[in-house]
């Protein structure tokens, strides 16, 4: 619990420099502490968006749904979950908190806003 206290408090503090943005996903890692890829059944995504919930509206409540994009880490993910599984969790995730444009900014908005910007800084997204 400590961990999770000091990692919401870094999160917020991140969260005041308006250059940063940041990306939710991810959790399909060995790393990621979940046992998702020992199961004989993998999670669903109502159980994907409800074990990510409490870590993911943190991160949309400090940032603002314009400067947060969800990502997938495919194929590493594979292990642990479905990629459409995965998607399905994000939109359940998406679904009560915001109004159909916030939801859109969460889901689109922020990778082509960040592509924009190594375009415009002669940067490649590969």
């Amino acid at each position: 619990m400590k961990c999770i206290k000091s990692g919401a408090a870094r999160i917020a503090l991140l969260a005041q420099c308006s250059n940063i943005h940041v990306k939710l996903g991810g959790v399909g890692s060995l790393r990621s502490g979940y046992d998702w890829h020992e199961r004989a059944i993998p999670p669903s995504s109502e159980e994907l968006a409800a074990a990510l919930k409490p870590y993911f509206e943190w991160c949309i409540e400090k940032f603002g749904p314009n400067r947060c994009l969800f990502e997938s880490n495919f194929p590493v993910e594979r292990q642990s979950n479905g990629y459409v599984t995965l998607w399905n969790a994000f939109k359940r995730l998406t679904q009560k908190l915001f109004r159909h444009g916030a939801r859109r900014a969460v889901s689109r908005h922020g990778g082509a806003r960040l592509s924009e910007f190594r375009q415009s800084k002669g940067q490649s997204d590969r």
